[in-house]
């Protein structure tokens, strides 16, 4: 439900586009991971992935778990629960390795939070978090990078902005990329893996941003 409710509604508030490195049917059990600038871009980078044929379960803030409706959606379809910065944390990392080795592809945010930015522009990847590359060695998963440009300009900034970003959206008709790139597999070494992990996802969001007509890159990576 949830990744099929995206593909409906992000083409009423944009003009999606998806570009990818995969060149092979993926193996059941894929990780996914992305960068994380915006309240939008979780639906964003679901509906590319149904067009691709992925349907994922995320690994998202517990918080979304206590919203009426969603909260019932996400436990029925499988989705993780985050509980971040309490003793409940480390169950979210055992459940993904449950579901990977269930055969269920699992999406989640290397970064673990959004970004203290106020303007629109696309950013690259901040510091990752270390569970990415610790769930890829315990569950032995291919890990596939991530990026997107252009879901800022749906929500960023204040609420008073994100709320008229999301009204104004579908007039305006913004547009979003998506680089899927090639899977790989990551060091064992969390800290190694972990690098490895956000320049790879690095390297997808620049060419997304570059797709959007970003050509500063450099200069803000």
């Amino acid at each position: 439900m949830l990744t099929r409710a995206a593909s409906v509604l992000v083409p009423l508030f944009g003009r999606l586009t998806v570009t990818s490195d995969l060149r092979m049917r993926l193996s059941s059990g894929t990780i996914f991971v992305a960068n994380h600038d915006s309240l939008a871009d979780p639906a964003v980078v679901l509906a590319a992935l149904r067009g691709l044929g992925v349907e994922p379960v995320v690994m998202a803030t517990a918080g979304l778990w206590r919203v009426p409706v969603l909260g019932r959606a996400l436990a029925r379809e499988g989705h993780i629960p985050v509980h971040r910065r309490s003793a409940r944390a480390a169950n979210a990392l055992d459940a993904a390795a449950e579901a990977l080795l269930g055969g269920r592809h699992v999406l989640l945010y290397g970064e673990g939070g959004l970004p203290d930015r106020r303007d629109a522009a696309p950013g690259p990847p901040e510091a990752f978090r270390t569970g990415l590359a610790r769930l890829a060695r315990v569950s032995g998963a291919l890990v596939v990078p991530v990026g997107h440009a252009g879901a800022r300009r749906i929500t960023s900034g204040s609420t008073a902005k994100q709320v008229a970003g999301v009204l104004t959206a579908p007039v305006r008709r913004p547009h979003f990329h998506v680089h899927v790139g090639a899977p790989q597999r990551l060091p064992a070494e969390a800290r190694t893996g972990t690098a490895a992990a956000r320049t790879a996802v690095t390297v997808a969001w620049r060419t997304a941003a570059r797709a959007l007509g970003e050509r500063d890159l450099e200069l803000r990576v």
